[in-house]
């Protein structure tokens, strides 16, 4: 695949193929330039990658940032939103907290819920473990009756350590779906997962849009830990045969 594939793709925000030299910001190609920024010091670039030779390695407690207010387009809310996150990432084990959940993209603040959407892995709710989720939230908080947000899409196949792949969900704004390699990756009763709640909108206040953690419990948290060969974010629930091309 090259990262024109994916520019020419209808619906595309922003595509990072994190190419840039650490103590850079990642600039996205697509309709929009947005920034990424280092929250915790220079993130290395390994030489290896997706879209080109290069690709960004975030290490323990390393994540990246757009703030609110400078990405807009990322803001996707309301009972009709739709959006699509891709990432093609080489997993590490984590040296911070192992075992807990793996944020890799999206604006989800939980600390003052502010949730919308958000690509994960290992959420480790429903019997699951390792797998890619799709969480989205129409309430910015907890599912009601909930201590969390309970409401993803979760795949059946544990995304592996040490080895590139594509991880991503969609959501139409009635169905999240959430796919590995290009397929969606089924699940019974969990992947395709009915929630006709929309995004929720957090106003000027809401999430930022982060990479590698989100905002939990009063500080970061949720870490991913590995190489980020491309991000992608698009305004529509991509179709079944479009995701087909997003692999590796």
């Amino acid at each position: 695949m090259k990262s024109c594939d994916v520019v020419a793709t209808p619906g595309l925000i922003s595509l990072w193929d994190f190419h840039e030299k650490a103590g850079e910001p990642r600039v996205s190609a697509g309709r929009h330039a947005y920034l990424l920024e280092e929250m915790a010091g220079p993130v290395r670039r390994v030489d290896e990658g997706v879209f080109g030779p290069h690709a960004a390695l975030l290490g323990a407690g390393q994540w990246l940032r757009a703030a609110r207010a400078d990405c807009p387009a990322l803001n996707l809310h309301g009972p009709h939103a739709q959006v699509t996150v891709v990432a093609w990432l080489k997993r590490e084990q984590k040296a911070l907290i192992p075992g807990q959940c793996e944020a890799v993209a999206g604006m989800w603040n939980e600390t003052r819920a502010r949730r919308q959407y958000c690509l994960f892995l290992n959420l480790r709710i429903f019997e699951s473990a390792d797998q890619v989720c799709g969480h989205v939230s129409g309430v910015g908080g907890p599912t009601p009756g909930q201590r969390w947000c309970m409401d993803a899409s979760i795949g059946a196949t544990p995304v592996p350590l040490g080895a590139w792949c594509c991880a991503g969900f969609t959501y139409d704004g009635r169905v999240a779906k959430s796919y590995f390699n290009g397929r969606l990756d089924a699940r019974d009763g969990r992947n395709p997962y009915v929630y006709e709640l929309g995004l929720f909108d957090g106003g000027r206040d809401g999430a930022d849009f982060t990479v590698g953690a989100v905002d939990r419990s009063g500080e970061m948290g949720n870490w991913f830990q590995g190489a980020l060969g491309g991000l992608a974010v698009f305004s529509r629930a991509l179709r079944e045969d479009e995701m087909e091309m997003y692999t590796i």
